[in-house]
């Protein structure tokens, strides 16, 4: 447990140094980030007042009109914030929100990050309404860029330190909150090296690489 929090330490000031760059990530592959979008964006609410934990630079919550984040990395909040996004600083293990404040609540590439997976989404589940959504969004471990990810993440400083789930565990995850139907959609089905536009969306998981999955309170 002492290493996984000094992991999280480094991995908090690596995204507060490389904020600007790890941004600029999306600028230079946006057929990844638009097919990640499409996903997410068959799952997202697209009305209500979502919250985006571990909203990073705000790239994601821009496009799915989500209003308000929580962010540990003071570097990403600021850009998070020039994007029109409500960001305050806190982890999420423990959201600084009342009970069933918002209609729904999304992490995307944020499970791996956080020190106790379980208690982020139990307080994930405490901040929303009943009847509210919980979306998450994941490279799947199991799939063929999951493997990558995995194997390459040494060489990577934003992965360095993170601990990539399967969508299989993360579905075990909703079911353990007694969340009721449970939906996901994948994609990223190809090397991302080889796309030259937005990759197909399919229903459920287990062939792709990125997957959003989620359920009702």
């Amino acid at each position: 447990m002492k290493e996984k929090k000094q992991n999280l330490l480094r991995s908090d000031q690596i995204f507060n140094e490389l904020a600007a760059d790890y941004d600029l990530w999306f600028d230079r592959h946006p057929d990844i980030f638009q097919s990640e979008l499409n996903a997410l964006k068959k799952i997202v609410p697209c009305k209500g007042t979502g919250l985006e934990i571990g909203v990073g630079t705000g790239r994601f919550a821009e496009k799915l009109g989500i209003h308000y984040g929580v962010e540990p990395a003071e570097s990403m909040k600021i850009l998070a914030e020039k994007r029109g996004i409500k960001v305050v600083t806190g982890v999420a293990e423990h959201l600084p929100f009342p009970d069933n404040f918002f209609d729904y609540a999304v992490m995307i590439t944020t499970l791996c990050f956080v020190q106790d997976p379980f208690q982020a989404l139990e307080e994930a589940k405490r901040v929303v309404k009943t009847g509210g959504r919980i979306i998450i969004g994941l490279i799947d471990r199991t799939s063929s860029l999951g493997k990558q990810y995995e194997e390459k993440k040494g060489e990577n400083p934003y992965y360095k330190f993170a601990h990539f789930f399967s969508a299989d565990e993360v579905e075990n995850f909703l079911n353990k909150l007694k969340l009721k139907e449970i939906s996901a959609f994948q994609t990223l089905f190809n090397s991302p090296r080889m796309l030259s536009q937005p990759d197909e969306i399919q229903e459920g998981y287990g062939k792709g690489g990125f997957v959003a999955i989620g359920g009702v309170k």
